[in-house]
């Protein structure tokens, strides 16, 4: 084993060595920016492909994509930062250094919404609509670009047996997302130490694929736009929520110990099924009259 080495150990399964990056001409490109970008590239193809078979304009969906998506790494930088201030406060130019990670995901989010709303208002075109039609290229990115913090080592759970648990080198990790549960159970494997986590980038990753699949299925039963927008916020919010509570990496709220993410994942799950909930009674209303 090496300090490159991830285990699956209940699965049976050995990655001898997963680098962090590649040299090309050697420049060294970090895995975790090569799987974001593919997952970007993943995400604008399906929705291109979702406009074209709704008859709506692709290279309208194409501009807007690409105008949300550098709004979006902005937007999950700044809310990053925003919450982990102490680490950048007395190193400004570090906020610019996002090779190492330290992009969140409902921060790109959030942006994004704002951005297209935006490109709607500019356009006239209707941000429920936009929304439906963006959405599954979303959460397919994020499904992809999850596994960015498998290459970094991060994004994962506390200390867990189970059937998914994850082998890491300590030392390659960092030393504050280590906690007293994972000391206790430290295993040596080949004179390395491993932590054994919660694999939580995974969880959320396979969380996504389903709710990916479950909004293709369902965008021809929607019965108003934005529909499938609130199914999006519902979804991905309950799996956020439950998967937040399980990293050790948390981005707190100032002066509590309430995580940023998974308060933002309760409150906008639970408005998005009220919204629905509303609009789904009116719409049965109307009809019955």
């Amino acid at each position: 084993m090496s300090e490159s080495s991830i285990l699956f150990p209940n699965l049976g399964i050995t990655l001898s060595h997963v680098g962090k990056t590649i040299s090309v001409f050697g420049f060294e490109i970090a895995y975790y920016g090569i799987t974001i970008a593919f997952a970007m590239a993943c995400g604008v193809l399906l929705i291109q492909r979702i406009a074209g078979k709704t008859g709506q304009d692709k290279d309208m969906y194409l501009d807007v994509s690409l105008i949300t998506i550098v709004c979006a790494v902005v937007g999950a930088r700044l809310y990053y930062v925003a919450f982990s201030w102490e680490d950048y406060r007395d190193n400004l130019l570090e906020i610019f250094n996002t090779r190492g990670g330290g992009l969140a995901i409902y921060g790109g989010v959030l942006a994004g919404i704002l951005t297209v709303w935006i490109f709607g208002r500019v356009k006239k075109q209707k941000f429920g609509l936009l929304a439906d039609t963006i959405c599954p290229g979303l959460v397919l990115g994020q499904a992809i670009g999850r596994w960015g913090n498998f290459f970094n080592r991060e994004a994962f759970g506390e200390y867990t047996n189970g059937l998914f648990a994850m082998a890491l080198p300590k030392n390659a990790v960092r030393s504050g997302e280590i906690t007293a549960s994972m000391m206790e159970h430290i295993q040596t494997v080949g004179q390395v130490e491993f932590i054994q986590v919660h694999p939580t980038f995974l969880y959320e990753s396979l969380w996504n694929a389903a709710l990916l699949l479950f909004l293709l299925w369902f965008m021809k039963r929607k019965k108003f736009h934005g529909e499938i927008f609130l199914l999006y916020l519902a979804g991905y919010g309950i799996g956020r929520a439950w998967i937040e509570g399980l990293r050790t990496d948390q981005l707190l709220l100032p002066g509590t110990g309430l995580a940023v993410s998974q308060i933002l994942s309760v409150l906008l799950a639970a408005a998005a099924l009220m919204i629905l909930v509303v609009k789904r009674r009116l719409r049965k209303d109307k009809k019955d009259e």
